[in-house]
């Protein structure tokens, strides 16, 4: 301190160099969550690709807090500084969260379901907790005593996760480049096959062929399996080992768009439109329909349609 009670400037100056170092840092560890939120979407979403715009909101959460540390925080806001970047935080782990959540009971893949509530649950709540105490105590006494106690935390939960993604196949986590366009089928002799799952793939087989119970509305796998008088998690087993299926919705996906390219094909349905065609086939709109279409044919219902109206 200086005589006249003021902070003395040799002090000031230097406290400025060490947040001038830090600042770096803490840009790179708040685009950090964006990279988290990107993870669990390849983890978990089958059909998940990389765009340009993911690397510019990357981009953009970055600058964001680089300006708000160099700007606002030095400017004596630092409560505020830190509230804004830690609200951004919290949004991404949400949206993480909102992503597992939603994917998860379309998962078929049981050890991979398994690992994503632990993975995200325990990073999302390390982030959550991290992002609340410096909020609530940035700038205090108390403020340095939970970030040791919040780096302690963290570096057990990495130390956790890692063990346990060690211990899962990784083709258990990510598909083979072949499955994201169309599933695989498996084919194994019948002589091998148990024959209680064999019969109940041909139960399946005839409730999707037969009934069309894809068509159905918000069909879930939990309504499928009780229409065959079995647990869950057997037909998941069954629908993912027997017929080497990743995802129920893809594997009604794949059941719609077989019914959809008959009708395409149909003369007789030459002036029905499109839109008709998936909303018949158990498609709620057009736009996923042609994503989910063109994904297994390669082309455009459209396209498809004018390719079998033209003579051979």
């Amino acid at each position: 301190m200086s005589e006249d009670g003021k902070p003395d400037e040799l002090e000031r100056e230097k406290n400025v160099i060490v947040q001038a170092w830090h600042l770096p840092l803490i840009a790179l560890s708040t685009g950090n969550i964006v990279v988290f939120w990107l993870f669990t979407r390849a983890l978990f979403d089958d059909e998940f690709r990389l765009r340009w715009w993911h690397g510019l909101i990357w981009g953009l959460v970055t600058a964001f807090s680089l300006v708000n540390c160099l700007w606002i925080a030095r400017s004596g806001n630092v409560r505020p500084a830190v509230t804004i970047v830690n609200l951004i935080v919290l949004g991404f782990i949400a949206l993480a969260v909102v992503q597992t959540i939603k994917s998860w009971s379309a998962d078929l893949v049981e050890r991979r379901r398994r690992v994503r509530v632990f993975i995200v649950c325990a990073a999302a709540l390390c982030g959550g907790v991290h992002a609340l105490l410096q909020i609530g105590v940035a700038g205090t006494e108390i403020g340095d005593i939970a970030k040791m106690i919040n780096a302690g935390v963290l570096a057990c939960i990495v130390a956790a996760i890692a063990c346990a993604m060690m211990r899962v196949d990784g083709a258990d986590l990510f598909p083979i480049a072949a499955e994201t366009a169309r599933p695989i089928v498996l084919s194994q002799p019948p002589a091998a096959e148990d024959a209680a799952d064999q019969k109940l793939t041909d139960a399946l087989m005839r409730l999707m062929a037969d009934e069309r119970i894809y068509r159905q509305e918000n069909i879930t796998i939990g309504a499928l399996a009780n229409r065959l008088k079995i647990p869950e998690y057997r037909l998941r087993r069954l629908i993912n080992q027997r017929l080497g299926y990743r995802n129920f919705n893809v594997f009604l996906n794949n059941h719609r768009i077989e019914g959809a390219k008959a009708a395409l094909a149909d003369p007789a349905q030459a002036e029905v439109p499109v839109i008709t065609i998936a909303m018949d086939a158990g498609f709620q709109s057009l736009g996923p329909f042609n994503r989910a279409f063109k994904a297994v044919t390669g082309m455009t219902p459209t396209e498809y349609r004018r390719l079998k109206a033209s003579p051979a």
